[in-house]
């Protein structure tokens, strides 16, 4: 079967066995439809992200703010995107989970929603801080849950901030450290001429800096790691205090009185114990093993049989001071004054005694 057909100038020939001729149709406009968000996988559809991490930074993921995810944590929806998940925490589980799809396969259930056996009352907060970098609980929310669903996915940061959080709420009772508000207070309803009574006390890590505390019993006191440096600590009593690792400098200690207390580790750096009444400073006894005294007016004090194991005494001031049976063993005594002061007994194996303002005198008897 053979059938001729004529468009403008050219003829066009069928050849065929028998079946019925069907003309060429007219091309028509391609119609270009709108995915939805419910067409789209998250998996298939997301575009490779970058995890190249250069030296001295850390990893980091580069998501679009469109790629759409939904979590289904503990049974409730959350919907959010793979950049909030990723850039505020990019070395945490969720990060993880959202950027590098090779190395991560979480279950989906019927509609594609990643499934989180966690609790989403605790979720929330978390998704929350992720996408503006603020913590918000409201009133019934516990921070203690939070904190443990923190930890669960590596949110370091978040870690950080609730611990605080907890520490800010928690109920004070007897084994509580003070802190400066209280102390402060405290001060301001003590009369001028009343002792104030602090013995025993715990003011472990409090910042009791540049506050006048003259004449207060910190006898027995806990003063752990407390700032105390540039205080006025004049004639106070911090007899077998523990004031271990605390900073005190450029503090007032005239005639203060340390009995066998313990400041190992303690900074003294510049403090005055000099008083021109003539009371002398006693730190008698005292552990003081590691102890930065340097550039300390110390002139006239008592460090009878005190422990200064490995102390940075540079350029101190210790004209007439006794620290007779001290153990001074690798101190470092360079620029020292030691103008009529009594070393009779002391330990001095490889302390440094260089650059001396005054030669020790033979009186000064030593070991």
């Amino acid at each position: 079967m053979a059938r001729q057909q004529k468009e403008g100038d050219d003829d066009v020939f069928y050849v065929s066995d028998g079946k019925p001729f069907m003309g060429p149709s007219k091309p028509q406009a391609a119609v270009i439809r709108p995915r939805s968000f419910s067409s789209i996988s998250p998996r298939n559809d997301c575009k490779r992200h970058s995890r190249t991490p250069t030296e001295g930074t850390t990893t980091k993921c580069t998501c679009s703010s469109s790629e759409w995810v939904t979590l289904n944590v503990g049974g409730h929806m959350f919907t959010t995107t793979r950049s909030t998940l990723t850039q505020q925490e990019p070395e945490s589980m969720l990060a993880r989970m959202f950027c590098d799809e090779d190395q991560w396969y979480s279950s989906v259930d019927g509609s594609g929603a990643y499934l989180i056996d966690r609790s989403p009352r605790y979720f929330e907060p978390i998704l929350n801080y992720l996408r503006h970098g603020q913590l918000v609980l409201d009133k019934d929310i516990n921070p203690e849950g939070v904190l443990e669903e923190a930890k669960f996915f590596g949110l370091t940061s978040l870690m950080e901030i609730l611990d605080e959080v907890i520490e800010k709420n928690q109920v004070p009772d007897d084994s509580t450290p003070i802190n400066r508000r209280e102390f402060v207070l405290r001060l301001l309803s003590t009369p001028t001429n009343k002792e104030l009574r602090c013995q025993g006390m715990n003011f472990t890590n409090a910042n009791l800096s540049k506050l006048d505390l003259r004449y207060i019993n910190f006898k027995y006191a806990v003063l752990k790691n407390a700032n105390l440096s540039g205080a006025n600590l004049s004639y106070c009593n911090f007899e077998r205090a523990d004031l271990c690792h605390a900073v005190l400098d450029s503090a007032n200690l005239l005639g203060v009185k340390m009995l066998c207390a313990n400041m190992e580790g303690t900074s003294l750096r510049g403090c005055n114990f000099e008083d021109p009444a003539g009371s002398r400073a006693n730190m008698e006894g005292a552990l003081m093993k590691s102890v930065n005294l340097e550039g300390s007016h110390m002139a006239g004090v008592n460090l009878r049989v005190a422990t200064l194991k490995n102390a940075n005494l540079q350029n101190c001031d210790l004209r007439g001071a006794v620290l007779a049976g001290a153990d001074l063993e690798n101190c470092d005594m360079s620029g020292c004054d030691l103008q009529e002061a009594n070393l009779r007994g002391a330990n001095l194996k490889g302390a440094a005694l260089k650059l001396m303002l005054n030669p020790l005198h033979m009186a000064q008897t030593v070991r």
